[in-house]
């Protein structure tokens, strides 16, 4: 005999369900979680789809220089090791009496009249100061301005129509911004590291009236007086010291915590040695 009874439509009802499981999700992900749970969105630092630094760098870097210093030797320092008695009975050799040569970083902060930033204790009782720019060419330099007490000089150099790193605003400065370190560790040449703000307003120690921005950018030995860039390729910072374990200068290294004194305080040691050219 033949079946009677009625046939349930399976496959219209399951494309039914399949579509209003489709809009149900999609409306869904319209609605508001809360009024207050929305977390704030990422700052946009870099162009979208930027994958590198370099675009940041090749601005930047031509106005990051290496300075070598020619300073007096501890040993010349010393009355006692003029003798020439006295250094034979202990066995200090006369090239203990030659000129030492240091090497620092700076930034040229004004290319039309040759000014550059460095730290005051990369040029300290300097005899000669030689400024190397990344293109290989060399100037003589003069201090025109120092501010010993926030770590920093001024330098001043025959040539214009250089390459100029402007400066920012560190006081827009957020602890997480993206930075870029350029100078010089361990007289190696131009060296580039990244890292964010670890912190901002970061006294040295205890008693320290000097506010510092504290990065994990690598920064070395050599580094002093070189730049901290903002992803904008904007100078927010003069690097000037880092924290190491190590008592030695010469064995100290990077362990993810450095110091650079903000822009807005170079701006003003920068205005002061303009005002007395």
């Amino acid at each position: 005999m033949p079946d009677h009874r009625a046939r349930f439509p399976f496959l219209p009802l399951f494309v039914c369900m399949a579509v209003s499981a489709l809009i149900g999700g999609v409306v869904a992900r319209t609605l508001p979680v809360g009024p207050n749970n929305e977390a704030p969105a990422p700052r946009l630092l870099a162009g979208q789809g930027d994958e590198s630094l370099a675009p940041v760098v090749r601005k930047t870097a031509p106005a990051v220089v290496n300075i070598a210093v020619l300073q007096p030797s501890p040993a010349q320092q010393n009355p006692l090791l003029q003798d020439p008695f006295f250094r034979r009975y202990f066995g200090v050799p006369d090239a203990a009496l030659q000129p030492a040569i240091a090497a620092g970083s700076g930034v040229v902060v004004d290319g039309k009249r040759g000014f550059v930033i460095t730290n005051f204790h990369v040029v300290r009782d300097a005899q000669a100061i030689e400024v190397i720019l990344k293109d290989g060419r060399k100037f003589q330099a003069q201090p025109v301005g120092a501010a010993p007490d926030l770590d920093l000089a001024v330098l001043k150099i025959g040539a214009n129509d250089l390459p100029t790193l402007p400066l920012g605003d560190s006081g827009k400065l957020e602890v997480g911004d993206y930075v870029v370190a350029i100078g010089n560790p361990f007289g190696l040449g131009q060296t580039v590291t990244s890292g964010i703000v670890s912190a901002t307003d970061r006294p040295l120690g205890q008693g320290d009236s000097r506010r510092f921005i504290q990065t994990d950018a690598p920064i070395n030995p050599g580094n002093s007086g070189g730049a901290l860039i903002s992803l904008h390729g904007e100078l927010i910072g003069i690097n000037s010291a880092l924290f190491s374990p190590s008592s030695s200068q010469g064995s100290a290294g990077n362990v993810g915590i450095g110091f650079a004194i903000p822009s807005n305080v170079v701006k003003q040691v920068l205005a002061q040695a303009e005002r007395a050219q």
